[in-house]
């Protein structure tokens, strides 16, 4: 059940970039906002409608087209989180180019985009927010996303920390942050594990991109907005087990992982070879050296 966080309007006029703003997450809330009278800038890798093409592994880049977002804006109210890339990787090869990818765009993308986008959003009437989208893979480790769930995390441990930092002034300004873990939900990004055998269709929480932008979109409106929050009941229910009692949750993964192992489930990727052989003693393909297409999560 969704928690539809749709109740709530932003004020007119408020201000807002969203990274990622043309992918599956980042057009529906673009557009969701427009249509409550925000005033949006989106950054994608793409130039398009209302969007500036970046490339968020670029720190100059970044400077340039967050400074040029502010400009049109005339100021900034919020920037919200969405861009991102999922490659599966293997936890005990090696960090490039693939896994280092990964984590430059996912975590130190997030982090160069509010760095350079802080002083506009501490310059407002009130306090700016800060909306970041991380993943239930954030505290559910599942094989061969070791990248993203370091990304992720370290996302979550990200806005922990800018909360403490900016959260609050002697004047009442200040940030209110917020970091949403959604679940698994069809967007661009699943496509590359796809591709190599590895879908995490049927393998995790569904949800749907509605509760997502709902959710995010609510984070914006709400007068106090959540610290943490899922997109759904089903996902709050999980992330109160990840954060109370993570050893039962990994233990219902680990045993998981064996069943999949045991009936086939990863035989046809390369890249699972080495845990198959481990898990069940049995012997699939070898890991090949071809590179998985990144795909982006936005």
């Amino acid at each position: 059940m969704s928690l539809r966080r749709t109740r709530g309007t932003v004020p007119a006029g408020t201000r807002v970039l969203v990274t990622g703003a043309a992918g599956g997450f980042g057009a529906p809330t673009v557009a969701r906002l427009r249509e409550q009278g925000a005033r949006v800038v989106g950054l994608d890798r793409a130039a398009g409608d209302g969007v500036l093409g970046c490339d968020i592994t670029d720190p100059q880049a970044v400077e340039r087209t967050v400074a040029e977002a502010v400009r049109i804006l005339g100021g900034l109210d919020a920037v919200v989180h969405y861009a991102g890339i999922g490659i599966p990787n293997d936890a005990g090869g090696p960090l490039e180019p693939d896994a280092l990818r990964v984590l430059d765009t996912n975590l130190l993308g997030a982090w160069r985009v509010t760095s350079a986008a802080l002083p506009a959003l501490l310059d407002g009437p009130g306090k700016g927010r800060v909306v970041f989208v991380a993943s239930e893979l954030a505290y559910v480790t599942l094989p061969f996303l070791s990248a993203y769930s370091v990304a992720k995390r370290g996302m979550s441990a990200y806005a922990d920390a800018l909360r403490l930092e900016y959260g609050t002034a002697v004047d009442g300004t200040g940030l209110h942050v917020t970091t949403v873990y959604p679940g698994y939900v069809r967007t661009p990004i699943h496509e590359a594990g796809r591709e190599v055998g590895l879908s995490l269709e049927g393998q995790v929480r569904r949800e749907e991109v509605e509760d997502i932008v709902g959710t995010v979109v609510g984070a914006l409106a709400a007068p106090r907005p959540p610290r943490d929050t899922a997109g759904t009941l089903a996902g709050q229910a999980e992330l109160w087990v990840a954060r109370h009692a993570p050893g039962l949750l990994g233990r219902g993964v680990v045993r998981r992982v064996r069943q999949q192992a045991a009936a086939g489930r990863f035989d046809s990727s390369p890249v699972a070879a080495g845990l198959v052989r481990r898990l069940t003693g049995r012997t699939v393909p070898a890991v090949t050296t071809a590179r998985t297409p990144e795909r982006s999560a936005s």
